[in-house]
């Protein structure tokens, strides 16, 4: 136990150490923490659908008439008619053959890379894509190169130098939306290369889904490119306010994936009353409805970024509901993330090594159901705040 306690002091003298906070009620735009109200800047509710009355009903009534358990994994008796009902959703919403469903993102991506890849195989990965591609890869056994943070001209150079002894089936992996900058990848361009030089293409959108593109079906209808996406992967646990993950991909990719795919095989299925809030909020996305709360969140964010730009603070080139303000360094962004708190503002400090050293940010997100004078408040709080510590350095 010693051990542990050393780790644990030295993270905690280089301001590291993490800590779980509290909330005490729904994900709504403001939280209660501490008895407190507090503006929630840090949630990927985006849509404001976490408590929305539909997603609510479906629950409870999927809940009623299948129970509140699967009972097994899908590959023993597991596999329920909404199981089904959403994969066959998502496939049409998607416009692919078929979809697969996973417990969590983390999941997903580390059983569909796995799952299809192996040691005769090179993943060619963006040196920002998040941790479970990452481990994904690691796990796939395959040779990976990592090129540099949407370089497209040095994705090409590897790619070029990988042909020259080219062996076993190529992927070109990336985030959609990179959750930490906010920032898009220059997804025709992947396109582009993938198809010159033969290689499958997976986008990881979880932070793109229902966000992003006309009916909300994420970063590469945006682009334009829906159909060009091999192995498209996406998340309910954001912007659809519920639970889950899901690729979405030809019948034969998904059939082995069903064979192959560890983080699939041997976890219990997803509970019924998840999978029919993911039902409703599908439908609710890919509506009117949905329509209007993506066009709210486009001008909070404009609002927001032009309100820290005018003062100033760099946003890291974000384009996105996910705004970064970078700080640097791990004390003095806690410390403003503690400060913003005791303000009634609720936004997470990011420290290594979910960032590179020196690239430490507080992380604001947004949502549709934030109200325009509470963003411009924010936004004011944060540039006064930081403005005060950079005058008492």
């Amino acid at each position: 136990m010693r051990y542990v306690e050393q780790q644990l002091a030295d993270l905690s003298a280089r301001n590291m150490l993490r800590f779980l906070r509290e909330i005490e009620s729904a994900q709504g735009p403001y939280v209660q923490i501490d008895g407190s109200d507090c503006l929630l800047l840090c949630s990927n509710n985006y849509l404001g659908l976490a408590d929305h009355p539909l997603l609510i009903d479906a629950a409870c009534r999927a809940s009623r008439d299948f129970g509140v358990g699967s009972g097994a994994s899908r590959l023993v008796s597991g596999s329920m008619s909404l199981h089904h009902r959403l994969e066959d959703a998502i496939a049409e919403f998607k416009g692919t053959e078929t979809a697969l469903l996973f417990n969590n993102g983390y999941a997903a991506n580390c059983g569909i890379i796995q799952g299809l890849f192996g040691p005769d195989d090179v993943i060619f990965s963006d040196s920002l894509n998040h941790a479970s591609i990452i481990d994904g890869c690691r796990l796939s056994g395959a040779r990976v190169e990592i090129y540099p943070h949407n370089d497209m001209q040095a994705l090409e150079e590897k790619l070029s130098e990988a042909a020259c002894n080219r062996r076993g089936r190529w992927l070109i992996v990336s985030d959609g939306v990179f959750s930490m900058d906010g920032d898009l990848v220059p997804i025709e361009s992947l396109v582009e290369l993938k198809e010159r030089y033969e290689a499958w293409l997976m986008i990881d959108d979880a932070h793109g889904g229902g966000v992003l593109g006309d009916r909300g079906r994420g970063t590469a209808e945006h682009f334009g490119c829906l159909s060009q996406i091999d192995l498209q992967m996406g998340t309910f646990g954001k912007a659809f306010g519920s639970f889950g993950a899901y690729l979405a991909a030809s019948r034969s990719v998904i059939d082995l994936l069903i064979n192959r795919a560890r983080s699939f095989i041997y976890s219990t299925s997803l509970p019924p009353g998840v999978v029919a809030a993911n039902l409703a909020a599908l439908k609710l996305v890919d509506s009117a409805e949905g329509k209007i709360r993506r066009r709210q969140l486009e001008e909070n964010r404009r609002l927001f970024v032009d309100r820290l730009q005018e003062a100033g603070l760099d946003v890291c080139g974000s384009s996105t509901q996910i705004v970064p303000i970078l700080t640097r360094e791990p004390q003095p962004t806690m410390d403003a993330a503690a400060r913003l708190l005791d303000r009634g503002i609720c936004l997470s400090g990011i420290r290594p090594p979910t960032v590179p050293v020196g690239r430490c940010r507080l992380r604001a997100t947004l949502m549709s159901e934030h109200k325009p004078q509470e963003i411009v408040a924010a936004a004011d709080s944060i540039v006064g705040l930081l403005q005060e510590m950079e005058a008492d350095v």
